[in-house]
């Protein structure tokens, strides 16, 4: 079994294993099978919420969903990124053959293999989400808003310099790539502060033994809090409310409809 990419880590008598994944990477794919089945862990930690959990397992379930249902719950952030997620992953099979997020779904279903508890370690998609909208004021929330719609509609290939970038990326920050580069400050809520989450959510797991599976990006931000002890709590209050959130809620309907009237209805399939 090659280490590479493997960092091992001992806290507090817990022997962690960090299997740092390319989300694009068929070999990531294959290591993490290979570390779980090797290692034999207690618990296997992935770098998903409840909520991404249950759409990656359930594919393009959202399409299903009630539009104005999904607004009354106030759950449109997560619609908005499913939208977001399936043009992406739309793009890269399409370009390059790959399915993002195929390390994820490898490290649940080799946990259940090996009868390892399942730790869904990450950050709520929609909190992670309100704290960056709070981080950039109304005109970068104006304008990153412009860009995710622009995103879900484009059609624009991936560079391979893009796709190097990638590699070395998570998930969701792949996914924000070109968005982290325009707002600087989405760096703290979308890599940091998870960063810390993560951390503590791993060295809570159960058992003497966890594998972690996760972004390349996060594992040396990983190492660095593993030590240091960070409330769950904090992480995870959701900013003062604003005006602007409505206002999204109710643009994301209108851009379904959108998608469901035009030509453009054919980037969801």
């Amino acid at each position: 079994m090659s280490e590479e990419y493997i960092t091992r880590l001992t806290v507090n008598d817990k022997e962690i294993i960090l299997v740092g994944t390319a989300h694009i990477s068929k070999q990531s794919v294959e290591q993490v099978r290979e570390v779980i089945e090797h290692e034999q862990p207690d618990s296997v930690c992935v770098e998903l919420d409840d909520q991404r959990y249950h759409s990656i397992m359930k594919g393009n379930s959202w399409k299903d969903m009630d539009i104005f249902k999904v607004i009354k719950e106030k759950k449109s952030t997560l619609l908005l990124m499913n939208l977001i997620v399936s043009s992406f992953q739309r793009r890269m099979a399409k370009q390059f053959g790959i399915k993002p997020g195929q390390e994820m779904i490898q490290g649940i279903e080799s946990a259940k293999d090996v009868g390892a508890k399942l730790v869904l370690a990450d950050r709520n998609i929609q909190i992670t989400f309100a704290r960056i909208w709070h981080g950039v004021g109304f005109w970068g929330r104006a304008k990153l808003l412009s860009q995710l719609v622009y995103s879900i509609f484009s059609n624009d290939e991936i560079s391979e310099q893009e796709l190097e970038k990638m590699k070395s990326k998570d998930m969701l920050n792949s996914m924000l790539t070109e968005f982290t580069e325009t707002f600087p400050r989405l760096k703290a809520p979308l890599i940091d502060e998870r960063d810390q989450y993560l951390a503590q959510k791993i060295k809570q797991a159960p058992g003497e033994k966890v594998v972690a599976v996760l972004g390349a990006a996060h594992v040396p931000g990983i190492k660095k809090e593993i030590n240091n002890e960070h409330d769950l709590k904090e992480l995870t209050k959701r900013p003062p409310k604003s005006i602007v959130p409505k206002v999204i809620a109710w643009m994301i309907p209108i851009v379904i409809l959108s998608l469901i009237a035009t030509p453009f209805s054919r980037i969801l399939k």
